[in-house]
């Protein structure tokens, strides 16, 4: 009888960070590096427009915010197995440009695919063990469609999400942001 196939043992945080990657674009999921696969034309026009409309909101009611393109956050639970990779990131705590990582954001968005929509979840339910995050806006890139978990004044998450379609706003009360869906999708 052969032996069990030997596992590799899992990468810390501090060893991902250091890694040499092929490339930018992977994850750490349970201490194991995820490649990341380059972005659908509109996955990327979707993640363009928010970037737009929130880059250019920040820039004028908060400029001391900062909104990342696919930051790397690491959520509480299991900490020091993994890094996720959301596609938009907002922080508005002073940060250092040498940071491999978004310790407090305050604000993340996911663009889900239909391919990937069991990996968006798995990363959004991390992402509601950071502390400092307030809303998780999940945009779908098969119609006009959000999801929005928005953290509660006792600091628990709601049971589900607020759901968002064609005429409605996506309003981010914690950057005090508001405007139509619609717009995000506008070069979808």
């Amino acid at each position: 009888m052969s032996a069990a196939k030997q596992l590799p043992a899992p990468m810390a945080v501090a060893d991902f960070l250091a890694w040499n990657a092929p490339d930018d674009r992977w994850e750490l999921i349970e201490g194991v590096p995820r490649a990341m696969a380059p972005a659908a034309m509109q996955h990327g026009a979707i993640l363009g427009e928010v970037g737009r409309l929130l880059g250019n909101h920040l820039a004028e009611t908060r400029p001391s915010c900062r909104l990342v393109i696919e930051p790397g956050v690491q959520p509480r639970v299991r900490a020091d197995l993994n890094v996720r990779v959301p596609d938009l990131g907002i922080t508005c705590r002073p940060w250092e440009p040498q940071e491999r990582l978004m310790l407090w954001p305050l604000v993340l968005v996911e663009i889900l695919l239909p391919s990937n929509a069991a990996e968006t979840w798995a990363n959004v339910w991390s992402y509601t063990t950071i502390p400092d995050v307030r809303e998780i806006l999940v945009l779908h890139t098969a119609e006009i469609h959000a999801d929005l978990l928005r953290r509660l004044d006792d600091g628990a998450w709601p049971d589900n999400a607020l759901m968002l379609g064609t005429g409605d706003a996506v309003e981010l009360r914690s950057i005090a942001f508001a405007a139509p869906l619609a717009a995000f999708y506008r070069t979808a």
